[in-house]
């Protein structure tokens, strides 16, 4: 996919990437590595999602991307329809969608489960939130601190007392999903499962673990499909030993 643009870094723009599904790796893109631009996907149906490389500051790492709301509407309908299968067993009563991109895929999962709607938790403060009712949260593409995920305090009785699922684009340091299980696990609710469409590395493995150090219950993260952590060498990206996360 490697065009105009492309840099010595093996990245490249991405408006190309997320607007197909390829019955195998596509023309122009490697199948094992070095990888230059885009790895390969593989999803449960054996289709493969071409994911653009980004690298991680300062250049020596990267990670495949994900960006739904920049999707086609196949790519994501075919991912939120593998999310729903991961969450049909869960027996969860309400599907609770992460912004930004999460929000994505939550209503298409919830209507796949045969829910009638979702519950959205989001990062800005409506003149009617209350404080109490958020969480501080940070992540891999918003490191800076000083957002809090927040809950319309009008959906607390739609909450209260259900088992939920969330549902997320991605999981990579894991700071999203557990101030997510924080406020939910506060609001009355239990958390069946974390359903992803990808697990980005493995870096999110101990943070989620560490919720049972907080007494809570540490809920199962399934994904669509996992991507490694990749190293840069003069030929292209490596993927990291031992930091290709498991899927589901």
């Amino acid at each position: 996919m490697s065009g105009t643009g492309a840099g010595a870094d093996f990245t490249e723009p991405t408006l190309g990437y997320w607007q197909a599904l390829h019955d195998g790796v596509p023309a122009g893109v490697a199948d094992t590595p070095p990888y230059r631009f885009g790895y390969p996907a593989r999803l449960p149906d054996g289709r493969v999602l071409v994911l653009p490389l980004r690298a991680v500051p300062p250049g020596e790492r990267a990670v495949a991307s994900l960006i739904a709301n920049q999707a086609s509407h196949q790519v994501v309908g075919a991912l939120a329809g593998h999310m729903a299968a991961l969450a049909r067993d869960l027996g969860t009563e309400l599907v609770v969608g992460l912004p930004t991109l999460g929000l994505a895929f939550a209503a298409q999962v919830a209507e796949r489960l045969g829910q009638t709607r979702y519950a959205p938790l989001g990062y800005s403060a409506k003149f009617w939130y209350r404080e109490e009712l958020s969480e501080p949260v940070s992540s891999l593409t918003s490191p800076g601190g000083g957002k809090r995920l927040r809950v319309d305090p009008n959906l607390l009785p739609l909450i209260e007392g259900r088992r939920v699922v969330i549902v997320d684009d991605a999981i990579s340091t894991g700071a999203t999903a557990c101030a997510a299980v924080r406020l939910l696990a506060r609001l009355g609710a239990e958390v069946a499962g974390i359903v992803v469409a990808m697990k980005q590395t493995r870096a999110w493995e101990e943070a989620v673990a560490g919720l049972a150090g907080e007494g809570l219950a540490v809920p199962p993260v399934r994904a669509v499909y996992g991507c490694p952590l990749f190293a840069r060498f003069p030929e292209g990206w490596v993927p990291v030993e031992g930091t290709l996360p498991d899927a589901p």
